[in-house]
C-alpha cells in the first residue's frame, strides 16, 4: 500500500553573527511597570535570569539587516537543502509578528508582505506561487506547517515554503527586564507530498487560541520609563501568567496530537519546542509525560538552543529541527535537570513532536514521523 505522505524535504536557517551576552546589558538600568528602578544589581539580574530561562547569549542582526532579508537567506538554504527548483513552489507561508522594523526606528512596514519581499529576493517568477504572511504569535511556523499540509492535502498545492523569520532586537525595550529574553533568527522549511510505501511525514496536529482572559499576555506597551513617549511602544508580557498559561495548556494539546495519531508515547525520540524558557519547557515536557503515567523522562528528548540563541519567536523551532537535522552541537536537558552540551540526530523513521505557545495565545502541535 502506497502512502501520499506530506513531508519535509529540505530545510535551512540563518543565526544572526552579532553576540550579545548578559553581561553586555549591565549598562541598561532596568525599571519595573510602575518606573520604579529595580534595586539589585545587574550581576543579581542577569543570574537570577539565567537560572530561570538558561539564556546566556543571544544573537541581534546586523544594522542593515531585516527580518525578511535573514527569511530570504533560511529559504535560499532550504530550498537547497530540498534540491528543487523554486518555480515549483505553490506558496510561500512567512510566519512573523513585527513585519520589517529598521534599525534605530519602532515602526513596522509589513506593505507589501514580508512573503512577496522573500519570493522576490529569492527570484521567484512563477505568479502561481502564492505568498503571504501569518501572524500567529510565536507558533507562527508550525501553524505555517499546517496550512502548508491542508492546502496539499486538499489538492490545491503540491510544494510549500513555509518560512520563521523575525527582529525581536528591534522591538524591545531595553529598560525592561524581559529585554534580556528576545533574539533574531531564520528558519524555513520545504513541505511536499511524497508517494512513499509507509506511512511518514505529518501525523496529527492540533491548534487553539485562548482569547477570553488571555489574548493580552504578549502586548505592545509603552517603556518602563515614565518620561518616555507613551505613543512609542515595545513588546511587552505577563510573565507570571503566560508562565501559568503555557503549563496549564500545552502538555493537553501535546497528548490531544499524540492520541490523534494513535502513537505510543515510548516511541517518541524527539520534542522540538518552542524555546521561550528553558524551566518553563521542563516542566511542560515532565507535565506532557505524566499525563501518561510515565515519570521516568528519556535523556535526549529535548534539544535546546536557548542558551545560546535566545527566544527568537517564530524562528525557535525550525532553527532548532534545521540544526538537529544537520547535527549541529546542541545543549540537551534531563537527566536532573541538568543542561549538557552534546549532539542530537535523526533516524528514518523516528517519531518526533513540534509543539509551541504563544501570543494570542495561541497553542499547537504536529506529531511528525521523521
Amino acid at each position: 500500500m502506497n502512502y501520499n505522505n506530506v513531508v519535509i524535504t529540505g530545510t535551512g536557517s540563518y543565526i544572526p553573527n552579532n553576540i550579545v551576552t548578559n553581561n553586555d546589558f549591565a549598562k541598561n538600568k532596568f525599571f519595573d511597570d510602575n518606573g520604579n528602578v529595580f534595586e539589585a544589581s545587574h550581576s543579581e539580574i542577569a543570574e537570577k535570569f539565567k537560572a530561570i530561562t538558561g539564556i546566556e547569549e543571544r544573537r541581534y542582526v546586523d544594522n542593515d539587516q531585516l527580518s525578511s532579508d535573514i527569511g530570504a537567506i533560511a529559504a535560499l538554504r532550504a530550498i537547497e537543502d530540498a534540491g528543487i527548483d523554486k518555480e515549483s513552489i505553490d506558496q510561500i507561508i512567512v510566519a512573523q509578528n513585527f513585519g520589517d522594523v529598521k534599525k534605530g526606528t519602532i515602526q513596522t512596514d509589513m506593505v507589501p508582505s514580508l512573503a512577496s519581499r522573500i519570493k522576490y529576493q529569492l527570484g521567484i517568477e512563477n505568479p502561481s506561487c502564492v505568498a503571504y504572511d501569518l501572524v500567529f504569535g510565536c507558533p507562527g511556523w508550525i501553524q505555517g506547517l499546517i496550512h502548508a499540509y491542508s492546502f496539499i492535502k486538499s489538492g490545491m498545492a503540491q510544494r510549500c515554503l513555509v518560512v520563521a523569520n523575525e527582529t525581536l532586537s528591534r522591538v524591545i525595550d531595553l529598560h525592561d527586564r524581559d529585554s534580556m529574553i528576545y533574539s533574531d533568527g531564520a528558519g524555513a522549511a520545504v513541505i511536499e507530498i511524497i508517494e512513499e510505501n509507509k506511512l511518514n511525514g505529518i501525523l496529527s496536529f492540533i491548534s487553539a487560541t485562548f482569547a477570553k482572559d488571555e489574548a493580552y499576555y504578549l502586548y505592545l506597551g509603552k517603556s518602563n520609563i515614565i518620561e518616555t513617549d507613551p505613543n512609542i511602544r515595545y513588546i511587552k508580557m505577563h510573565g507570571r501568567k503566560i508562565y501559568e498559561f503555557a503549563l496549564n495548556n500545552v502538555p493537553g494539546a501535546m497528548k490531544e496530537a499524540m492520541d490523534k495519531a494513535g502513537a505510543d508515547i515510548h516511541e517518541l525520540k524527539k520534542i522540538f519546542i518552542h524555546q521561550a524558557n528553558e524551566k518553563m519547557d521542563h516542566e511542560i515536557i515532565k507535565r506532557f509525560y505524566r499525563l501518561y503515567k510515565v515519570r521516568k523522562i528519556p535523556q535526549h528528548i529535548m534539544p535546546m538552543n536557548i542558551h545560546k540563541f535566545g527566544n527568537s519567536s517564530v524562528a525557535t523551532i525550525p532553527t532548532l529541527f534545521d540544526m538537529v537535522r544537520k547535527e549541529e552541537s546542541l545543549m540537551t536537558s534531563f537527566e536532573k535537570g541538568e543542561s549538557t552540551t552534546g549532539y542530537h540526530n535523526l533516524s528514518k523513521g523516528d517519531l518526533i513532536m513540534f509543539a509551541s505557545v504563544g501570543a494570542g495565545m495561541n497553542v499547537n502541535a504536529i506529531v511528525y514521523r521523521y
